[in-house]
């Protein structure tokens, strides 16, 4: 994705947590799957380094999704890792436009990552 010496924060964590990180950060104070915080703009962008951002995932939402897809849990994991990176890049899923585009890389990426286990 262009960022050879980047990084990045990966947190996994509950429902519960995730749930209250959502809501500080003025999101609906339930659970998700996934959240995303770029580092690549907003007021504090010149001051990164090579941070690009979080990405923290609820585990518990995660067994749940892995489960009615019947994948594993890592398979899961990897998939919603995917999904924030992207976001953190700066990638969204709002227009329809976006949402294709956004899927079709995520569909590579895991075509790819499958491709090098």
């Amino acid at each position: 994705m262009g960022f050879h010496e980047a990084e990045l924060s990966i947190t996994l964590t509950s429902d519960d947590a995730i749930a209250q990180i959502a809501g500080d950060f003025g999101r609906a104070r339930r659970p998700t799957d996934v959240l995303a915080f770029s580092l690549l703009e907003g007021p504090g962008a010149a001051f990164r380094g090579e941070a690009l951002g979080d990405v923290i995932i609820s585990v518990d939402t995660a067994e749940r999704q892995a489960q009615e897809r019947k994948v594993a849990l890592g398979t899961e994991l990897r998939d919603l890792l995917i999904h924030g990176v992207l976001h953190v890049l700066g990638m969204d899923h709002e227009r329809a436009a976006d949402r294709h585009r956004m899927r079709a890389l995520e569909d590579h990426l895991r075509w790819t990552l499958a491709a090098h286990d």
